[in-house]
């Protein structure tokens, strides 16, 4: 599944925010005092922006930048071929050739001065009826995840409580009770 397919299937930016807030908010319950939580949830890291995040310690990542604008969603796996280090130290054609005016700021936040480590960007404005990508080519022999999208955002295509569920039992090797994820997965009280 590369970022094509994620686009597809993501839901809308505020089901997608609570989504991401879930998630966070799941783990954090789960694993409180581990420095090495995967997901997190930023409310008002900035005014008015919001940010979700994965970083799974090994060197994949994403963040998503909630705004009044939309919102962007910004991934990198850094094994794939589409990643600046595996190239010529560029992000790959066609990833943020496309992004609206509106979210082209981001990308160089996250990178400061440096090439931005990003394999997968998507982005969806207020009023849109879907989430848009760049026109990104891939080869066919890099596999069906050249860009990491499938496994960086699979909790959130998937979007249930029992995704998370496995997800977290695999992570944390203990079983995780499905209906204290429900009820974070349901919003707040």
């Amino acid at each position: 599944m590369s970022v094509h397919d994620v686009a597809r299937r993501l839901p809308a930016v505020p089901a997608l925010r609570e989504l991401c807030r879930a998630l966070a908010a799941a783990e954090a319950l789960l694993a409180p005092d581990d420095p090495y939580r995967r997901h997190g949830f930023a409310a008002d890291e900035a005014p008015g922006r919001d940010v979700a995040w994965m970083d799974n310690g090994a060197g994949d990542s994403y963040a998503i930048v909630f705004t009044a604008d939309g919102a962007m969603a910004l991934g990198f796996d850094h094994e794939s071929p589409l990643s600046p280090h595996a190239g010529d130290g560029t992000v790959w054609p066609g990833v943020l050739d496309a992004v609206p005016e509106v979210f082209r700021p981001l990308p160089g936040e996250a990178a400061g001065d440096d090439v931005p480590d990003v394999t997968v960007c998507l982005w969806r404005e207020a009023g849109d009826d879907r989430w848009r990508t760049g026109d990104v080519r891939f080869d066919p022999a890099d596999g069906e995840d050249p860009d990491g999208a499938d496994h960086l955002f699979q909790l959130l295509v998937d979007g249930t409580p029992e995704a998370f569920r496995d997800w977290a039992e695999a992570y944390y090797e203990r079983p995780v009770d499905l209906d204290a994820v429900r009820l974070e997965y349901r919003g707040p009280r």
